[in-house]
């Protein structure tokens, strides 16, 4: 039987790679092929419609092992990953209460986040009590400029609890550039204030204490090469000071920990955090950093400390494409997310509420969040198998690829000075809003895609009585900003924008469907154009067709039309469209649905709005509101 397994597709020739270049060529019929099929991505090389196994022929990626250097199918062996939840703490008992629920109900990793004036030791004692901190992954996050007191309080809280240091694991989040990134504000003291945290870090020998925010260019709208490019930066220039700082290179990198973003793109994500962690293995492996242990198995033959080579990441799904308009769909983009980050085997996720963008997330939002994640654990079993992708064709090409982009721009900003340099310039901020930019024409332009938002709106939704307006800071930290900030407006928030001001002004416009001939491109022009103007909040009025066109404009003005628009096919428009302009006699805006070849001779008859696949929306939707005064 076995030997029939052996042989079951020997009957099938092998087919070389100019077999299926031949045949695809032929399939194209003269349409070049690096056009049509060649996905050119926003991180800078282009991605092949196929892979096969001699593309992977030589890569280092492919040889090696979960858990041993450099790490790029893993830092363990095996795939348990930490299930986080934050809580954003302002009744401290209340908070106690949340979280040891939370622990009942399969969270492993909790995150308190709360304010820098709330950092006192009788908190901390409140917010922890009864929680075992040997048993679960304890994350904190407040002012950076308080961080250094709450490790100390939370060390002497763990020592006084008698609690086994050794086990005791998590993280305190001091995070160096946040005030550059975030606010605009140089932090010229960064180096003194995160040599304090890391010796204040000591009393809490296995949680990490510097971190590497990556989140916030993924949140930014950074692409994936510039949010791991940038993270190798800013981790590499926090080693580089502190080492120059006195510090060992072991020490200081064991108390790193990067918080990544997880973007839309799924293979891209898994192949993204599979060159972080070899990435960052190369470069710490660079400082020679040597193991104090020499017991340890993993020093050998040389006695470097391969542990401290580890990349430790928290991943968590992106902000960037989380939408308020049909806001469910945001389930959809965070599952795929996590899977992208339970596959590339991350140390921990978390998985935002799909209500996160529009108000503070209430109980059934986030169980939605935390089952989500168990979901893949207990029923998909994501966690039974280390980095299942390893051997893919494309995603180790897409490993070697990213990683060559990332690495490029790690050395470009090495050369100019280091990543502190580069943020104090605003060169890091600038490069990552304009991708943002870049990405948010693409979303009005359709090419990037955000349901519900720039493509198949929910026609009657409605979303401004949801909206609540978040917290402010306003503890001055930003009052000197002399540099550029990371622009964290989302991808969706100028259609939002756009809907919105249609919602709050009173009137819904009312758009009108003029089908009429060809019945096939009737219908499919009609339902492009109901999507187009419904991404605006306007109310839809379909038609199954008109036999005439005076038929269809006294339809419309019937039906008190702001806008009609004619559905038919090019052929048919040289004679219906000015016929229909004419009949509508500036009674409604009148648009045509196609780019038909004969569009300059309509435009010198009066007709100058036509709407197709190329049309910027968001652009277009911007001008219809100012015709029909919506502001």
């Amino acid at each position: 039987m076995a030997d029939l397994k052996e042989k079951l597709f020997s009957e099938f020739p092998p087919v070389s790679t100019e077999e299926w270049m031949a045949k695809i060529t032929a399939d194209l019929k003269g349409a070049p092929f690096e056009k049509k099929l060649v996905w050119k991505t926003g991180e800078g090389f282009n991605v092949n419609p196929f892979y096969r196994a001699e593309d992977i022929e030589g890569m280092k990626t492919t040889n090696s092992l979960p858990g041993e250097f450099p790490y790029v199918r893993g830092t363990k062996k095996d795939n348990d990953w930490k299930v986080r939840q934050n809580i954003d703490v302002t009744d401290f008992a209340a908070a106690n209460k949340k979280a040891l629920d939370l622990l009942q109900k399969g969270v492993t990793s909790l995150g308190f986040h709360f304010k820098g004036d709330d950092v006192r030791s009788e908190n901390i004692s409140v917010l922890l009590k009864d929680i075992c901190p040997e048993c679960v992954e304890l994350n904190f996050k407040t002012c950076n400029n308080k961080a250094e007191m709450l490790i100390g309080i939370l060390g002497d809280y763990l020592k006084g609890k008698g609690a086994d240091l050794s086990q005791c694991f998590g993280s305190v989040n001091y995070n160096p550039f946040k005030k550059p990134l975030i606010k605009g504000c140089p932090a010229d003291n960064w180096v003194e204030q995160a040599a304090a945290v890391l010796k204040a870090g000591k009393s809490v020998p296995r949680y990490k204490v510097l971190a590497v925010d990556a989140c916030q260019l993924s949140d930014a709208g950074a692409y994936i090469s510039q949010e791991l490019g940038y993270a190798l930066a800013w981790g590499n220039e926090i080693i580089a000071k502190l080492t120059e700082a006195g510090f060992p290179a072991d020490e200081v990198a064991k108390k790193i920990k990067f918080n990544f973003g997880i973007s839309a793109n799924y293979f891209m994500e898994i192949a993204k955090f599979r060159a972080a962690r070899w990435l960052w293995a190369e470069i710490v492996a660079a400082y020679n950093p040597v193991c104090q242990h020499p017991d340890c198995p993993n020093n050998k033959p040389d006695g470097m400390c391969r542990c401290a080579c580890k990349m430790a990441i928290q991943a968590q799904t992106s902000e960037w494409n989380m939408t308020v308009y049909d806001a469910h769909v945001n389930m959809l983009r965070t599952q795929t997310e996590a899977m992208s980050a339970a596959i590339a085997g991350v140390d921990s996720i978390t998985v935002a509420p799909f209500d996160e963008a529009y108000h503070t997330p209430d109980d059934f939002s986030e169980r939605i969040a935390r089952n989500q994640q168990l979901l893949l654990k207990e029923e998909c079993h994501f966690d039974k198998v280390v980095d299942p992708s390893a051997g893919s064709y494309y995603i180790e090409v897409l490993t070697n690829s990213l990683a060559d982009v990332a690495w490029k721009l790690f050395l470009e900003v090495e050369e100019k000075g280091g990543f502190y340099t580069a943020v104090k310039s605003g060169e890091v901020q600038n490069e990552v809003n304009a991708s943002s930019a870049n990405r948010k024409k693409a979303v009005a332009t359709r090419r990037e895609i955000l349901l519900g938002t720039n493509q198949f709106p929910n026609f009657t939704e409605v979303a401004a009585d949801k909206i609540k307006d978040g917290e402010h800071c306003d503890c001055g930290c930003n009052a000197n900003a002399t540099i550029p900030a990371l622009d964290f407006s989302r991808g969706a928030s100028q259609f939002e924008t756009l809907r919105l001001a249609t919602e709050k002004s009173g009137k819904t416009p009312k758009v009108f469907m003029l089908t009429i001939g060809n019945l096939a491109m009737r219908l499919a022009r009609s339902q492009f154009s109901s999507n187009f103007f419904g991404c605006a909040g306007y109310k839809i009025i379909d038609n199954l067709g008109f036999d005439t066109v005076e038929e269809g404009v006294d339809a419309a003005i019937n039906a008190g039309a702001d806008i009609v628009v004619l559905c038919s096919s090019d052929d048919e428009y040289t004679e219906l469209a000015p016929a229909a302009y004419k009949a509508l006699n500036s009674r409604a805006e009148f648009v045509v649905a196609g780019a038909p070849a004969t569009m300059d001779d309509l435009k010198a008859q009066g007709i100058t709005e036509f709407i197709n696949v190329k049309s910027n929306v968001l652009e277009t939707l911007k001008v219809f509101n100012e015709k029909l005064g919506i502001k």
